[in-house]
């Protein structure tokens, strides 16, 4: 089976990077990029052949991987289009349809669309999933197959619910990363040194994280765990529930699932 990555940016290195370690050949995978340094961060990484033109790496490829940025895949879907044959096409550009980029590729319909995330750098992401109709359970399993070198995955039947996981683990990231920024700058507020605050914060998230994913029980009860009666957890929850900071938060991701909608049909006009 022959991959074929058009873009060689930070997430089709995660891609290929988790590939190899969970045993895809080096030469299975190829890349299509128009930068000489990329191509030749690449090859020296990864052992791996490069390519400037899209036809010659499209030819006898099995699956196509566009990773280019969303305002970058009408052009480049438009070149694909003629070279397309029974591949299929995995898109993990953020917030263009699957019928938009169909129509992009001339009505070709074997498409898949991820939406990843970050952490699949650290080989920790999650990434939701959605495919046309046309596309086979044995293609699903497939793309399913090179998403899984790099975290978990998830399918959705409506392709409306990418919108919520953007918003939710496609943005998350940043939601997390803020809040560790606030536990720090309370560590520091509070007399810690810039090290001891950001050790005390990454450690206490990862090791909630972990215990939470490790645990049969419901979020909910695990915060009820640690929260003693008239202790210092609950002072700190009683403040954060008088600024209604959960609604906040959730206020928060439904307007970047909005975002998200619009985007859609911001970039799908092309």
């Amino acid at each position: 089976m022959i991959i074929t990555f058009i873009g060689g940016g930070n997430m089709a290195k995660a891609l290929i990077s988790g590939m190899l370690r969970k045993g895809f050949a080096a030469d299975s995978i190829r890349v299509v990029d128009i930068s000489d340094e990329n191509r030749r961060q690449i090859m020296q990484e990864y052992n791996i052949k490069t390519f400037t033109d899209l036809a010659p790496a499209i030819e006898g490829s099995d699956i196509v991987i566009l990773a280019v940025k969303p305002q970058q895949l009408h052009e480049v879907a438009s070149q694909l289009a003629p070279s397309l044959k029974e591949q299929l096409v995995i898109s993990i550009a953020a917030g263009i349809r699957s019928n938009d980029l169909s129509r992009w590729l001339g009505g070709f319909s074997l498409v898949v669309r991820v939406m990843p995330n970050t952490p699949a750098m650290v080989m920790h992401g999650v990434s939701g999933m959605y495919a046309l109709p046309s596309v086979s359970a044995e293609q699903k399993q497939k793309a399913e197959g090179i998403l899984q070198a790099v975290g978990s995955t998830l399918w959705v039947e409506d392709e409306h619910h990418m919108d919520t996981i953007t918003a939710i683990s496609g943005s998350g990231p940043a939601y997390v990363f803020y809040f560790i920024e606030a536990l720090e700058e309370a560590a520091i507020q509070l007399g810690l040194d810039a090290k001891q605050a950001r050790q005390l914060s990454l450690e206490t998230f990862f090791g909630a994280s972990l215990l939470a994913s490790k645990s049969d029980e419901d979020i909910a009860t695990l915060r009820a765990r640690v929260t003693s009666k008239g202790g210092t957890t609950e002072r700190a929850l009683h403040t954060m529930e008088a600024a209604t900071v959960k609604r906040h938060i959730i206020e928060a991701i439904q307007s970047a699932a909005e975002r998200s909608r619009e985007l859609g049909d911001e970039l799908g006009k092309k």
